[in-house]
């Protein structure tokens, strides 16, 4: 009878999931409560800072739950690289002084989620 040895690339994977919904999720309560610090933002559903919080508050859940993760984590690498061009590309070429970097790297990492899948502990391994 063989040992089986534990799934270190599902545990590691379902870990990038849940940390990259609960920190993107912090970023849609912020803009839409103002919870925790921050103000809250006006909501006007014609801009993209308007969708943000939205799109932030539910994809970041749907990452944490891992339901939906390859569409949702593919939706969200797109809102991102959107986020960057949009947002920082016009201050400046490098991510770093144009504050970027985190939207670049979030649009990166759930490029990775929606071609890997969720990992373990993820409702979409229930469906």
């Amino acid at each position: 009878m063989a040992i089986r040895s534990f799934d270190w690339h599902g545990f590691t994977l379902a870990a990038l999931r849940i940390a990259s919904g609960l920190l993107l999720v912090q970023h849609g309560t912020a803009k839409l409560f103002g919870f925790p610090g921050g103000e809250r933002a006006t909501i006007d559903l014609n801009t993209l800072v308007g969708w943000s919080g939205p799109i932030e508050l539910v994809g970041g859940l749907l990452m944490i739950f891992g339901l939906f993760t390859r569409p949702a984590a593919f939706i969200l690498s797109g809102f991102m690289a959107a986020a960057y061009f949009i947002g920082h590309a016009s201050r400046g070429l490098f991510p770093l002084l144009n504050g970027g970097e985190l939207a670049a790297l979030y649009c990166f990492v759930f490029l990775y989620l929606s071609v890997a899948g969720p990992g373990m502990l993820a409702l979409d391994n229930r469906r």
